[in-house]
């Protein structure tokens, strides 16, 4: 599947929509990129192995983690990587589903949702 930035951008934004607004207010704080694939360097930088897709990272300080004395210096940021997601969707439906999924475990990294809930959200 390929597709254009504009179509691209279209479809991660119907799938935030979808995201339950437990989730979503999250977002209002947080900056969503789309860039086409993840840089290698990111890629060793997380021991993130070069053979498996990766379709989104959050870049940022959790929210747990967090000091009043010592406050973020870059914006909170959730990259969403179009060459892997078009690689391994097979229709403009699974895009979104997966594009919320990532989204949304994104979201949990920031403010620290534990995998049960994901799950019990829905979102395994």
């Amino acid at each position: 599947m390929k597709l254009s930035n504009k179509e691209f951008d279209k479809i991660v934004q119907r799938a935030i929509r979808r995201i339950p607004d437990e989730i979503r207010q999250h977002l209002a704080n947080i900056l969503i990129t789309v860039q086409q694939w993840p840089d290698p360097g990111l890629l060793e930088e997380m021991g993130y192995p070069p053979d498996e897709p990766l379709l989104g990272v959050y870049w940022g300080v959790p929210l747990n983690e967090r000091s009043v004395a010592e406050p973020p210096l870059f914006p909170d940021t959730i990259y969403i990587f179009k060459g892997p997601l078009e690689e391994m969707c097979t229709s403009l439906e699974d895009l979104e589903e997966e594009i919320e999924i990532t989204v949304v475990h994104e979201i949990a990294h920031f403010i620290g949702i534990s995998e049960e809930r994901l799950a019990e959200l829905g979102y395994e």
